[in-house]
């Protein structure tokens, strides 16, 4: 009771709501950092493996064919042309991962979920922190791919600059929002892998990393620009090496929408999860 009544008075009004909101999320992405700090090597390193794969083999290989008879939509060759997409591709797989296995991990494995459901915080702030530590976890491995793409083709600020990150920053929270949801929900670490194999990996070929969604028929046009994915690659492509009147705009309210409707259903299902 005496925790109920001081978590009404800390809401009293929306300037103390939107403190004690954010006061709260980061209790518990605290929580999820102690354990994060002293893997921060694997973590980095984790989601490397697949996009270096498809480096070599389409960036290097295919690519070589590629470009002798046709020039990208964007950069200078079609290495340069996946290489947004290979972020975009590796932040989405360890952002939804990394998310879902820590969630899946407290509620199956270590049974310590429950101790977390009775913190006297906002079940909003409860989904926010756990998100929060997705976006680190995406953009641990995001920066190592970045590394990569700079080796390759010496263009520091083609993926560094403050609207590349930005956009890499919505799609972790995209991701790792919906990471969150999948694992509140789960059984068993099988159903992960069937979310993984029906929804993250056809994304992650379908999301516009290896080819340009402009040049396809309408009716798949309209299929793929239904995926978050594809609006992260298309972002993070126009920000690396097209000027900002040719920047697709969109991209960016459409992740934050989506961001924040996953924000809504995940802090739903945390105030009625019944772990």
């Amino acid at each position: 009771m005496e925790a109920e009544a001081s978590l009404k008075l800390r809401r009293s009004s929306p300037v103390n709501f939107v403190k004690a909101l954010v006061d709260d999320s980061l209790t518990v992405f605290w929580g999820d950092w102690l354990d994060l700090r002293v893997r921060i090597p694997q973590v980095a390193a984790s989601g490397l493996v697949s996009p270096l794969i498809y480096i070599v083999a389409f960036g290097l290989g295919l690519g070589s064919s590629l470009d002798r008879v046709t020039q990208p939509t964007a950069g200078d060759s079609y290495l340069e042309f996946i290489l947004p997409g290979m972020v975009a591709l590796s932040s989405m797989v360890i952002s939804f991962g990394g998310t879902t296995f820590s969630i899946c991990g407290d509620r199956l494995f270590t049974k310590t979920f429950e101790e977390m459901l009775l913190y006297p915080v906002h079940p909003l702030a409860l989904h926010l922190g756990k998100m929060m530590a997705g976006i680190v976890r995406g953009m641990m491995t995001a920066a190592s791919v970045i590394v990569v793409a700079v080796l390759f083709t010496g263009k520091i600020w083609s993926f560094i600059n403050p609207l590349f990150l930005g956009l890499l920053v919505l799609n972790c929270a995209v991701f790792a929002g919906l990471g969150v949801i999948v694992g509140l929900n789960v059984k068993s670490l099988e159903s992960v892998g069937l979310f993984n194999n029906f929804l993250i990996v056809p994304m992650s070929f379908l999301g516009g990393t290896f080819f340009d969604p402009t040049t396809l028929p309408s009716v798949l046009k309209g299929i793929v620009y239904l995926l978050p994915l594809t609006y992260t690659t298309v972002g993070l492509r126009a920000a690396a090496y097209q000027p900002l009147s040719e920047f697709p705009w969109y991209s960016l309210p459409i992740l934050l929408v989506v961001a924040i409707a996953l924000a809504y259903a995940g802090a739903y299902q945390f105030a009625h999860q019944q772990d």
